[in-house]
């Protein structure tokens, strides 16, 4: 049973491994990331003025919030996301993990 568990482990691993480090799949999740980057960045919010200030107010508050959505917010979201969508895939292999192991457990109590 003991080396059952290290073979689930082990594939478990490898699998890690290969979402992390896989051509292939770096590929699909890159792309998958800048998508949903992309979307992200479309629905930011945008300030609308109630009371109009004076124009160079509103200029400076515009020049910022445009600078902050078309230079700094991209690489942080592409990287949130992209970490994100390996934890999930991560996480998806660590329940399959689990189910293996709890199907050995259950297979040799029988």
């Amino acid at each position: 049973m003991k080396q059952k568990f290290a073979d689930a482990l082990r594939t478990f691993r490898r699998d890690v491994y290969k979402i992390e480090h896989d051509p292939e799949e770096v590929k699909h999740i890159t792309e998958e990331s800048l998508h949903f980057t992309e979307d992200f960045l479309d629905n930011a919010y945008h300030y609308h003025f109630h009371k109009l200030p004076d124009a160079s107010r509103a200029e400076i508050i515009n020049m910022v919030n445009n600078y902050a959505l078309e230079a700094l917010l991209p690489p942080i979201v592409e990287k949130m996301t992209r970490r994100q969508l390996i934890l999930e895939k991560k996480l998806y292999l660590l329940v399959g993990l689990l189910e293996k192991a709890l199907d050995r457990i259950g297979d040799d109590d029988a």
